[in-house]
């Protein structure tokens, strides 16, 4: 984007976690078994056809309660700061969040996850299906994550 235009994100719904704060969240909601509801808004519920046929799906939100940011960070898996891009810090200078989420169901224009992260009231800007052969990549390397990920911290 050019200098001197703007941005303008239109939330098209509102999570509905049991996480009433920061401090109550994950900071990884895949291995989390609580069960988050995500209400897009009725204008948007037609879009949500064939949405069941997904195991999972990919949620894309704004980290409201973030405020202010470092472009160095410590991480709850390493005690070395690493550059804030390098990380999935919540606290960033646009702060969006995305996380895979496994559909349980869907009710009209609720859907029920697993695996969330979001606090309650959280704005839904987007979301996408996750499909195996296009998001999976074999060759992914994990960075600085390498031998941190079998601590069963992440």
């Amino acid at each position: 984007m050019r200098k001197g235009h703007s941005l303008e994100l239109k939330p098209i719904g509102i999570i509905h976690s049991p996480y009433k704060n920061t401090g109550k969240a994950p900071y990884q909601g895949h291995k989390s078994e609580k069960i988050s509801r995500i209400e897009v808004f009725s204008e948007f519920e037609e879009g949500l056809q064939d949405i069941e046929g997904f195991s999972h799906i990919i949620v894309i939100y704004w980290f409201h309660e973030s405020q202010g940011y470092h472009l160095l960070v410590k991480t709850p898996w390493d005690d070395v700061p690493h550059g804030l891009f390098a990380t999935r810090s919540p606290h960033r200078p646009c702060p969006l969040g995305l996380t895979v989420v496994e559909l349980m169901a869907r009710q009209k224009n609720i859907l029920k996850v697993k695996g969330l992260d979001a606090t309650d009231g959280t704005p839904l800007l987007d979301i996408k299906p996750y499909i195996p052969g296009v998001n999976q990549r074999s060759a992914a390397k994990p960075g600085w994550f390498k031998g941190k990920l079998r601590q069963g911290t992440c």
